[in-house]
């Protein structure tokens, strides 16, 4: 007898009340709803209330984040869920109809692997199926469309779902980066682990991005995040002489044109990178 899929959605919000409502009464109106809905709020104080109020108003549990950043606070939020399953989210999301019935039929199909959805933008013409897959990580640090999306190593950041059981082993989100490119680490790294990495092209997600209500712009956080990514998945996970190559190139361009910035974000990279690399060895032989 299969066993029953309880997908628990973990929601990272921080300084967007108005998004997060709009998002949650998305996720309310559909047809099939979710095992639960966490909220996790890393907001300053004075919007933390507000935040409050919307999470519970939908009823949704609300927790605070520890304020460290994103991909702590994704750690933070799955960590707290019940469910078999956990469904990364965005505040700035929005759900065609019957997104999450598609989400549980997918899951139920093929329980043992991760799922990714793609997006739209608000004003982008949705197209017939199958819909935009999220991309993968390339050497020189970019994100690519895989060639097979059934079985690749792209991510999405706040659209994937994932077995409980991956947190529970201690993978996770390299949380050394408040923000930035070190999500696309991941999906290399459970290819490497040996898990499989589908994209669920029956739905999509609506993002409402806005480039000028972002929690931060630092650009040496996006530097090295991005460097980190780069020697992870050409020094560990697909260690190919072109890949080395692909990396240690655009490492080196990017250095050149930042020059100081490209140098400290370098070794920023570096020292994540050794940590990194001693954690995904001994996931990988457990």
């Amino acid at each position: 007898m299969r066993a029953e899929i309880k997908i628990s959605v973990a929601l990272v919000t921080r300084n967007r009340p108005e998004s997060l409502d709009r998002c949650l009464k998305s996720l309310r109106k559909q047809s099939v709803q979710p095992f639960e809905v966490i909220v996790s709020d890393d907001s300053d104080s004075n919007l933390a209330l507000a935040t409050e109020l919307v999470a519970r108003k939908w009823h949704c549990k609300y927790i605070r984040g520890l304020c460290q950043g994103l991909y702590v606070n994704r750690n933070h939020v799955v960590l707290t869920c019940s469910g078999t399953h956990v469904r990364t989210m965005d505040d700035d999301h929005e759900f065609p109809e019957n997104h999450f019935e598609k989400c549980i039929s997918s899951v139920q199909s093929d329980p043992s692997s991760v799922w990714i959805i793609g997006e739209y933008s608000p004003n982008q013409k949705v197209l017939d199926k199958p819909h935009p897959c999220p991309g993968q990580l390339h050497p020189r640090g970019f994100s690519v469309t895989p060639k097979d999306t059934q079985n690749c190593w792209a991510i999405s950041d706040g659209a994937s779902i994932y077995p409980i059981e991956i947190f529970k082993r201690g993978i996770k989100y390299t949380d050394s980066f408040k923000f930035g490119y070190a999500y696309l680490e991941l999906g290399s790294r459970l290819h490497w682990l040996g898990y499989r990495v589908r994209h669920l092209d029956s739905t999509f997600v609506i993002h409402h991005f806005d480039v000028n209500n972002r929690s931060f712009m630092i650009k040496s956080v996006d530097l090295s995040s991005k460097f980190f990514a780069m020697l992870c998945h050409s020094f560990i996970y697909q260690t190919s002489v072109k890949n080395k190559f692909f990396s240690i190139m655009e490492i080196c361009k990017k250095i050149i044109i930042h020059n100081f910035i490209g140098v400290y974000s370098l070794y920023k990279a570096l020292k994540v990178f050794r940590v990194q690399t001693k954690h995904s060895m001994s996931k990988k032989m457990s």
